[in-house]
């Protein structure tokens, strides 16, 4: 745009801008310092999915950056053995931990710090390469900023060792590492270089769902992920389940305390949110003497469940789900359910609060137990700081750098095309389907109205659902023995995503049309000892759920695929089962790792290739449009 087709209106709007630069100078150098910037390689991504509450293998792979430290450790430090190498890394991993070890030990001394410490700023200095100064100033903690920033950019150049500029730098280098040691600052500093590295490693972290249930430590992932400088997260549906329960809905309060139960973690509940749980198991006690407390708190829990979503279910025809309807088909004196015209025999449970005429009410003490426990949930101030996070960083799926990323799926007819919703009379289809989940999902946490509620339990368990996607047969696996009325049909995404054209299809209803694009998938284990490969569509979609979950690691034979895209490409890392973090730390385990690359972009990509650089771009011709308006005279900077 020519400064004679500049409109009124982009005129004011270039006014304003000019407001924060008082100098034509300071105009060249903001202009300098983006196109500068769009120069540097991008940033590298770390995607992991399913980590379900395991803490400690979560920890781990992100202190390892999944084994990004290690191959930095070994490409730009090859002079050190591998036995040195392999100090170094969990050095890096547990600063606090390993210094306490060797000063337990006594085998400290001021030429080991050097050695440590000269190592680790030759990777904080290459990894720091892909950022700007001001960047990686600001992933530097405020009380080290100073001295992590000197060090980090004196360079020993041995050529010219001898000149005096050189020397004094040295001296200068040397002394900062010398006052450090007798001062007994220098364990701090290693621990902050030591973050420093960790956050330089990765640029970008994005969490592909399901960081609850099923493990013991959900709450302290989410603490570790508050405090993380660049992540965003995909919602899973069990992360939904526990959205629902901190907004309210007594359905998915009743998932989560019979999953809790059924994995027996009931501590993230009662220390981990505050959320007592003494009047259910008074109640259940009660109901089911001969039970143990928590099989008996699990029983209760499981009938008021069933009773409450047949609720929902009849209040929501639109989410066509009436093949859930089963309590009020128990034959109790027969012991038996018929379900599709076949006869099922059921375990023999008592159920003294079910009502033969009215199958779907709850007792006057359930009522009263239910109200107890949406009160603890909804005020349990921890919980609600995790799942704002959570509504703040998340969303159904997310379009990043060219790539679509989810946790269950984009719902598909048999036939492959885009399975049509309706709700309220609207169809809803592909990515319209998804942007309407998400905006109700919102509204429970930030409104609580009972229709919002209501979907984030159709979300974690409809069959159409796009963050489940299969037919949940909670019912049949709690009270029918026989195992094949526990199969849990899926959608018809989960044959069609193998094939390249669908994928493509996906791709294309999200804007993404590029032939680099990649579906970025968790929710559904690679059983890697079938010969599953996590990777479908001759690579345009990737499943990165491989089992952090202990419970799924017999069957997929791996602990867990993490994808790694950095600007020459993207990298897969499986990773084999991790045992403790006492264990990394006292003998220097790390999880065995293999990488492999399947996706080597035909050049290097740059800031300028990102998201981010297509922001810095349009804000820099908006600039350069400020500046021609100021050459013309049309507008004058301050003075």
């Amino acid at each position: 745009m020519t400064v004679s087709e500049m409109t009124p209106e982009t005129l004011k709007y270039l006014r304003l801008l000019g407001e924060k630069y008082p100098t034509v100078e300071a105009l060249y150098t903001e202009i300098t310092r983006l196109s500068a910037r769009l120069s540097l390689p991008k940033g590298t991504e770390h995607f992991m999915s399913d980590i379900h509450g395991e803490y400690e293998a979560f920890c781990h792979i992100m202190n390892n950056c999944s084994g990004v430290i290690r191959e930095k450790v070994h490409l730009w430090l090859d002079h050190l053995s591998v036995a040195e190498a392999d100090a170094l890394c969990t050095l890096i991993y547990y600063p606090e931990a390993i210094l306490r070890q060797h000063h337990q030990k006594g085998d400290i001394s001021p030429a080991w710090y050097r050695r440590q410490i000269d190592s680790m700023l030759v990777l904080a200095r290459m990894l720091s390469s892909k950022y700007t100064r001001d960047k990686v100033r600001s992933m530097m903690p405020d009380d080290w900023a100073f001295l992590l920033d000197e060090l980090m950019h004196y360079q020993d150049d041995e050529n010219a060792a001898a000149s005096e500029q050189e020397a004094n730098r040295k001296r200068y280098h040397d002394a900062i590492i010398e006052s450090l040691i007798t001062t007994a600052g220098m364990d701090s500093f290693m621990a902050s270089l030591a973050g420093l590295i960790k956050n330089l490693a990765v640029d970008r972290l994005h969490v592909v769902g399901d960081i609850f249930d099923r493990g013991p430590r959900a709450d302290s992932i989410m603490e570790i992920l508050m405090h993380h400088h660049s992540v965003d997260i995909e919602w899973g549906n069990h992360d939904v389940l526990w959205m629902g329960a901190a907004s309210g809905s007594a359905c998915c309060i009743c998932g989560v305390l019979r999953n809790s139960l059924a994995y027996g973690n009931m501590d993230i509940l009662e220390r981990g949110y505050g959320i007592p749980l003494r009047e259910l198991t008074l109640f259940a006690e009660k109901l089911y003497p001969d039970l143990s407390p928590e099989k008996a708190a699990l029983q209760a829990v499981t009938v008021m469940m069933f009773k409450l979503e047949g609720q929902l279910i009849y209040r929501n025809p639109d989410f066509q789900m009436e093949d859930r309807l089963l309590l009020g088909k128990l034959n109790l004196e027969k012991h038996e359910i018929e379900i599709d015209g076949e006869r099922w025999p059921v375990r023999d449970v008592p159920m003294p609060t079910l009502s033969p005429s009215d199958p779907y009410r709850l007792s006057p003490e359930e009522e009263k137990l239910m109200g107890s426990l949406r009160h603890a949930f909804t005020h349990s101030m921890r919980l609600r700081e995790h799942v704002a996070f959570l509504y703040r960083r998340g969303w159904l799926y997310r379009v990043f750098n060219g790539n679509l990323l989810f946790h269950g799926c984009v719902p598909l007819n048999p036939d492959g095309t885009f399975l049509s919703k309706v709700f309220h009379g609207r169809a809803y289809e592909g990515r319209a389907f998804m942007d309407y989940a998400d905006q109700v999902a919102r509204r429970a946490f930030y409104t609580g109205d009972q229709e919002a509620l209501d979907f984030m339990w159709y979300l974690w368990c409809g069959t159409d659902s796009p963050v489940c996607g299969r037919q949940i047969k909670t019912f049949a696996r709690a009270y029918i023995p026989d195992e094949r009325a526990w199969q849990e049909p899926r959608n018809p995404y989960y044959e069609w995503y193998n094939q390249e054209e669908t994928c493509r299809r996906i791709l294309s209803a999200f804007g993404l049309t590029d032939s680099e694009s990649r579906i970025i998938n968790g929710h559904t284990p690679v059983r890697v000892t079938h010969g599953e490969s996590p990777l479908k569509a001759g690579g345009r979609l990737v499943v990165i759920d491989g089992g952090f979950c202990r419970a799924y690691q017999k069957t997929t034979g791996i602990a867990g695929y993490t994808l790694i895209a950095n600007s020459h490409g993207m990298r897969l890392m499986s990773h084999q089962p991790f045992t403790t973090l006492r264990d990394a730390q006292e003998t220097g385990r790390d999880i065995h790792s293999q990488s492999f690359e399947f996706t080597a972009y035909p050049r290097r990509k740059y800031v300028a290739d990102t998201d981010h650089g297509k922001v810095l771009k349009e804000r820099m011709d908006d600039l350069l449009m400020l500046l021609e308006a100021c050459r013309a005279g049309r507008i004058n900077l301050q003075k």
